[in-house]
């Protein structure tokens, strides 16, 4: 059987250990797997992954030592192209003329909105793989590059803080999250954030100032994560916001922006990448398609692409309360 793996569009780290977990557990049992360089475009322009040697395949060899680093190796990008029905059926047929029966994106809730129209026109398997910082897919308990994401926000605010109590301020941190607040909870609570604000709760402006007016009784800076995906707008707005109506601290916004796709991934990326990467070529040879490999308590875990992005992934309100009981 010949697999092929792409990463569709925004990198995250782990992205390289799950491509080195589907080669080395395809290629252990006697497959073969192509690589495709910068996703759904790259398999429009027929841009396969050649090694040093003049490989076209990705060997055991040739992606050896590949979890330790962000990015993908394998590059990735957005196409157009693809989005039109001629498109996917282009892709169809070249994955028909080079012979690749099973494919595994890699990517979020675009690529396999992608991968669903794929499979209208091409009669191989589609297996997919939850690769994107925002952790916002149904069907498995965390994506590749939530982990690193939140520990380069986390790292980002404990400097952020020094100065902010250096000057006696308060900090508006902006993290990645167009429609989940994942990333901006989960640093709010690791970084001891004061507020956060997110997609999915409404931003009260002068609920915030009541809250605001009596921590500066007792502290003298703040740090509020904001998702890029509030509904006022992100941190520029609810900074604009929050100065008009009287905030008591000076404030700064501070805007982390892609700095948080970058980086090693954490080992909790390494690890859930490469369980990932098995699953899904375990899924492959079982015989089933139009499904994404993901994890859920700890095991392996199937689910109909469409149903990964056809719901929104809730925000735990635990932890929504957490932050707030920290704060006080």
């Amino acid at each position: 059987m010949r697999i092929g793996v792409f990463c569709s569009g925004g990198d995250a780290p782990g992205m390289n250990a799950c491509v080195r977990s589907v080669v080395q557990t395809a290629v252990s049992a006697g497959h073969e797997v192509v690589g495709i360089r910068r996703g759904y475009q790259g398999l429009l322009d027929e841009n396969f992954f050649v090694d040093a040697t003049g490989n076209p395949r990705l060997t055991l060899r040739s992606v050896a030592g590949w979890s330790r680093f962000g990015g993908t190796f394998l590059h990735s990008s957005r196409s157009e192209q693809f989005r039109a029905v001629e498109g996917q059926r282009k892709a169809a047929e070249i994955l028909c003329r080079h012979e690749i029966d099973a494919l595994i994106p890699i990517g979020g809730d675009g690529t396999f909105t992608g991968a669903v129209e794929l499979a209208k026109c091409w009669d191989g398997q589609v297996v997919g793989a939850p690769g994107t910082i925002d952790n916002d897919l149904m069907g498995t308990d965390f994506t590749i590059g939530f982990s690193t994401a939140v520990q380069t926000a986390v790292e980002a605010v404990d400097k952020i803080r020094d100065t902010a109590e250096s000057h006696e301020r308060m900090f508006l941190i902006e993290v990645m999250g167009r429609h989940s607040g994942f990333i901006a909870v989960h640093t709010a609570i690791a970084s001891g954030a004061e507020a956060v604000c997110v997609p999915e709760t409404p931003t009260d402006i002068p609920q915030i100032l009541r809250d605001l007016c009596r921590l500066k009784e007792s502290k003298s800076s703040i740090m509020m994560v904001v998702a890029e995906g509030d509904e006022l707008g992100g941190a520029e707005i609810l900074n604009r916001q929050l100065q008009e109506h009287g905030c008591p601290f000076a404030t700064r916004v501070v805007i982390l922006g892609h700095l948080q796709r970058g980086g090693n991934p954490t080992p909790e990326d390494r690890l859930l990448a490469s369980q990932i990467g098995k699953a899904a070529v375990d899924a492959i040879l079982a015989g089933r398609t139009c499904v994404m490999a993901g994890v859920l308590g700890g095991r392996d875990a199937y689910t109909p692409l469409q149903e990964t992005f056809a719901t929104h992934k809730p925000l735990p309100v635990e932890l929504l309360e957490l932050v707030e009981r920290l704060a006080n």
